[in-house]
């Protein structure tokens, strides 16, 4: 029994020291300094998401994976960023249907004024 005890002894010895020493010699694999608690890397702009902006993201990682709020926040802001471009461009489409409907009756409408 005492001989157990003694080795349970040096194996816990010697792992405190190898943690140790991978610690002080690894760090924690960060070239930056560990963000505060709550803070976020994730940044977009306020209007005019491009897709540079998106290839920039950056999520924090937790033990699972990524936050999952932060990531919930980037894909609600750019489903709202689709629908404004969508809008937009459902306008402008019909905006143009418009402007062609009128251009050859205004077009003839002139003929007839300048001759």
């Amino acid at each position: 029994m005492g001989t157990a005890l003694i080795y349970l002894l040096v194996v816990g010895v010697v792992a405190a020291v190898v943690f140790a020493l991978a610690a002080a010699v690894f760090g924690r694999g960060e070239e930056l300094a560990p963000l505060a608690p709550g803070a976020t890397p994730t940044r977009l702009p306020t209007d005019g998401i491009s897709g540079q902006d998106v290839r920039e993201l950056r999520f924090q990682q937790v033990v699972r994976g990524y936050r999952m709020g932060e990531v919930d926040w980037v894909l609600d802001r750019l489903a709202a960023e689709l629908d404004r471009v969508s809008a937009d461009r459902d306008e402008l489409r019909t905006r143009i249907m418009e402007l062609e409907e009128r251009a050859p009756a205004g077009g003839a409408h002139r003929a007839e004024d300048g001759g």
